[in-house]
Parts: structure tokens; sequence; C-alpha cells
């Protein structure tokens, strides 16, 4: 990543704490995660629900409340791209009151979140013009390194450092085992959407290889794209994951019929043996360092049940993220 952050351990406003929005949840999920959210006063529509309960919401979408399916998402977006318009709009009056010495904001996907270019005309209309940090990772490494330019700019960089040693050492952990018992890796493959298919890109794929898979239909530190079907029948995953950017399991579920009554589902050895998952898109798409570090987990534990079971720490959401496709629906 090229983000820089200029000296900002003093607020320009000369109170002497910063004064934050975040224009995407996996920002304001670390912001929580580091004990730094006193700073933090606008959110998206989409941030985690105790931030939206505490916080302002500054960003909204033309599609927030609608139920369209994975097609109408897809054709909407296209057809917004093309026209050269977002889905996303601030509520400039709101960001106005605010009066925020640094927005977080992110240039990953226009589909996901607001961009900073969307978000940089907004400001424009400012009085006071603010920082805007654009926090884009392409890889796990770059995420964990999300962490610490947020921190940082905050004026709090070492919370970053003790918040990211415990999730290292989780990591660690699991790497370790599979190094120690020399388990082959499954192979996987991790759909970020269905209609039309999409592998997985970015993060997703160094998440899997942390637990002991790997995904060749992926993209690593790349965008996901759009993947045809012949080459997920060729490629015959042991273990097939469905995780549909922006769903949770109950909406993905809605959508599994487009994939099971596809031409040769059914010779699939994850359908032939049952290794078929739905999961929450928190824990893959929504990369905040502590999320997608719950994601390894879980699927460490789905991959080599034999050596890992789900933590403690994670066994309820474990029960709302994760579920096993059931075939006889």
């Amino acid at each position: 990543m090229q983000t820089t952050v200029n000296n900002l351990h003093e607020s320009p406003s000369g109170d002497g704490d910063m004064i934050a929005c975040s224009f995407l949840p996996a920002a304001t999920q670390m912001i929580y995660d580091m004990g730094l959210q006193h700073l933090l006063q606008g959110v998206t529509f989409e941030c985690p629900s105790t931030a939206l309960a505490e916080k302002q919401k500054v960003v909204r979408c033309v599609m927030e409340g609608k139920n369209y399916s994975s097609a109408e998402i897809d054709k909407i977006f296209t057809a917004s791209k093309a026209q050269g318009k977002s889905l996303y709009y601030v509520d400039e009056a709101l960001l106005e009151q605010i009066q925020p010495d640094i927005i977080f904001t992110q240039d990953t996907c226009e589909v996901c979140q607001i961009d900073t270019k969307c978000t940089t005309a907004a400001v424009a209309k400012l009085k006071r013009q603010p920082q805007i940090i654009p926090v884009t990772p392409g890889n796990l490494q770059d995420v964990y390194q999300t962490a610490v330019i947020i921190a940082t700019a905050l004026g709090h960089e070492a919370a970053a450092y003790t918040y990211l040693a415990a999730l290292q050492k989780r990591t660690a952990a699991i790497l370790n085992t599979l190094r120690l018992h020399q388990m082959p890796l499954k192979r996987v493959m991790l759909m970020e959407w269905i209609e039309p298919i999409y592998n997985c890109g970015h993060w997703i794929p160094f998440q899997i290889a942390q637990a002991g898979g790997i995904d060749m239909l992926s993209n690593p530190a790349g965008y996901s794209i759009v993947t045809p079907w012949e080459k997920v029948v060729q490629y015959n995953p042991e273990i097939l994951v469905i995780a549909p950017c922006g769903f949770h399991i109950e909406r993905a579920k809605e959508e599994m019929h487009l994939l099971t009554q596809k031409d040769n589902w059914d010779t699939i050895e994850a359908v032939k043996t049952k290794q078929v998952y739905l999961a929450d898109f928190d824990l893959f798409t929504q990369p905040s360092a502590s999320t997608l570090v719950d994601g390894v987990e879980l699927l460490a534990a789905l991959f080599h049940p034999s050596l890992f079971s789900v933590p403690k720490h994670l066994e309820d959401k474990a029960q709302q993220f994760f579920t096993q496709y059931s075939f006889a629906s």
C-alpha cells in the first residue's frame, strides 16, 4: 500500500483529540477493536451494530433496505458505473456539523463501499477540509498494516501493535500445527458471488492458505473476477465455501438454487462428500484484522477437523457465521 499519514498526532482543530469519521466498516471495527472509538463520530450505514447504535450515519446507499438478487445487484452496479454515478451518497449537512479532522475511506471495491472519489467530492463543500485517508489493502499483511495506519492517524500507534500481536499469535499457532503434522493442503474454492460466479481475491486466498487450504481459482492480492462454471467443474474442489460479498448466510441460502441447478453440480467432489458450506461475508470481505483472523480459525477447523476445533471464543460466531449446506433442502 502507498497510503501515507502526515503528522496527525494533534488535531487540526486544536483540541488535542482527533475527530474521525469512518466510511468503511472494516476501519470502524478496527477502531473499536483498538479501543479508540471515543475518537469516532460518523460512520456508514453498513458499519457494525455497536457503532450504528452509538455513532451518526453519514454515508447512505441507494440500495439500502432493498432485497435485490445477485444478478440484479450486478446489473445495477454495471449500469451505475457506465453512467459514472455512485451508489453511495454523503449526508453533507451532518458531515459539516461533525467537522471531522480525518475521514477513512477505501478504493478496493466501488460496489461494497463508498470510494475516495465520491468522498472527495462531498468533502470539497465543507468549510474546513479534513484529511482523507484511503485504506486499500491488497493482501492479508496489508490488512494488518491498515490497523497501524488508522491508529497512527488517530495518535495512538501503540494500540495497533498490541492489537496485532494478539492476532498474529493466533494465526502462528495454526501454521505451526499444520507444519508439525505435515498436513496436505485441501483443494478449496471460495465464491465471492453467485450470479455471475466470482472467484475470491485480495486477502482471502491468504486466509485460506493460513488455514491449510489452497484455492487455485483465486486471484491473490488482486480483484475477484467472473469465473466460468466450467472452470469450477474442471477444478473439482474438495471443499466449496459460498460467501457472497455483503450476504449473510440466510440471504445466500436464497440463491443456492442458482448453483444446484447447474450442469454437473452433482459431479463436484465437494458436493459428493457434502463439503459445501455457506459462510457470512463478515469473515472474508469485511477486511478488519480481527474478523479475518476469526475467518482463518474457522476455516482451519473446517479444513482439518482432526487437528483443529472451533476456539471457545468463536463458538457462538461459528454457529451464526458458518453452516454446512443442507442437501435435503
